[in-house]
């Protein structure tokens, strides 16, 4: 235990203690030698101020009139926890594109100060955490800043639209209820005042973005979540159905440790296979995922699904017959 971790966890046993606490019971919570609990205890007083009174025959506490309004200026986090606040920072700032990192950079730069103090200024590699984003679309900067904005602030927020699917362009605007990340990507569930509706917008087709005046409409968490069916992309609406899949023995090693939704229902077949069970309301993305995995899944039902897949199979095959 370094002197941070100790620091820390004196000041957590002091401030706990209905009675004074015994410098052996430190020695023995602390893992350290008497000397060192006591210069600990000297530090702890009289450079960061705190409220300790005793001595080494009675034992030490917090002076109990002072003891509630004293806490250990600034940051304190063991080394373990700092590195994984450096390596969650690393996972922020380089997801989208590193659109965050101007947003984090005086949060690392806080991070590694401290981690250099615990370390008597060694550089830590962050370099070595690694991030690979996958099929990520390019974001404007200043489209998620309005989003999350409103979303924090409960602001209506205007914005033009150009839908995918479509390419058609609009101008919307909305009650924004909450930003997901999905698949490298984020997207907002709002209100749309237009249409009178619930609607999911990718923010990577959201431009000239304002957030409101307006103060914005609240939809019940419950009413979110059932539009949504608890998740995202290919579950997004009230389900219409459930598609039962199966999947090689090869691919059930992975699919039986897949989230794909919050009232999936898997199991193992004794032959080694996995049968996934999923409701389903875009039945295209749903297909999507399930051909993803090639020759190693089927679907068994529902039939018109089933036909879907085979009929976008045939389609795939025609591409290589010319």
């Amino acid at each position: 235990m370094d002197r941070y971790e100790r620091i820390n966890a004196l000041h957590r046993i002091l401030k706990s203690a209905r009675y004074p606490v015994t410098v052996p019971r430190l020695q023995d919570e602390l893992n350290c030698s008497r000397a060192t609990a006591y210069r600990d205890l000297a530090f702890l007083r009289d450079a960061l101020m705190a409220p300790v009174v005793g001595d080494g025959e009675a034992g030490f506490r917090y002076d109990n009139a002072d003891s509630a309004r004293f806490e250990l200026p600034g940051l304190w986090l063991s080394s373990e926890e700092l590195h994984a606040l450096l390596a969650a920072q690393q996972l922020l700032s380089r997801t989208g594109g590193g659109m965050l990192s101007s947003a984090l950079a005086p949060l690392q730069q806080r991070v590694e100060s401290l981690l250099a103090e615990q370390a008597g200024g060694k550089r830590w590699p962050v370099e070595r955490v690694r991030v690979i984003p996958h099929r990520t679309r390019k974001l404007d900067e200043h489209s998620f800043r309005a989003v999350a904005s409103a979303v924090l602030a409960r602001k209506q927020l205007a914005f033009d639209y150009r839908a995918r699917s479509t390419d058609e362009r609009t101008r919307r605007t909305v009650s924004p209820q909450r930003v997901t990340h999905y698949r490298d990507n984020w997207y907002l569930d709002a209100w749309d005042h237009d249409r009178e509706a619930l609607r999911s917008f990718s923010v990577d087709r959201m431009s000239s973005a304002r957030s409101l005046d307006t103060v914005a409409r609240d939809i019940d968490e419950a009413e979110l979540d059932q539009h949504l069916a608890g998740s995202y992309g290919i579950f997004s609406g009230t389900p219409k159905g459930w598609a039962t899949i199966l999947f090689s023995a090869k691919a059930a090693r992975w699919v039986a440790d897949e989230h794909w939704h919050s009232q999936q229902q898997g199991r193992f077949l004794p032959d080694g296979r996995y049968e996934l069970k999923v409701p389903y309301s875009a039945a295209r993305e749903l297909l999507m995922d399930v051909l993803h995995y090639g020759s190693d899944a089927e679907i068994v039902e529902p039939p018109a699904l089933r036909e879907q897949a085979r009929g976008l199979l045939s389609l795939a095959l025609s591409n290589y017959d010319r």
